[in-house]
């Protein structure tokens, strides 16, 4: 069986914890950062639980993460 490669641009954006949850960043952190209030700037900061119907189809780009 050959070795199943791993998608790049899903391995740089998924973060994958010790239980096996992927988690992912926030969305609309990067721009018009000065004008958000700073309660929301650090909500930016923690990552978020993927939905679990996307869960399955994100772990096959990531084989050996997941």
């Amino acid at each position: 069986m050959p070795k199943l490669k791993t998608h790049k641009g899903a391995k740089a954006r998924i973060h994958v914890t010790g239980s096996g949850k992927l988690m992912r960043r926030k969305r609309m952190s990067s721009h018009l950062r000065r004008k958000k209030p700073k309660k929301v700037t650090r909500k930016f900061a923690q990552k978020m639980a993927y939905d679990k119907a996307d869960v399955k189809r994100l772990a096959r780009l990531i084989p050996y993460d997941a």
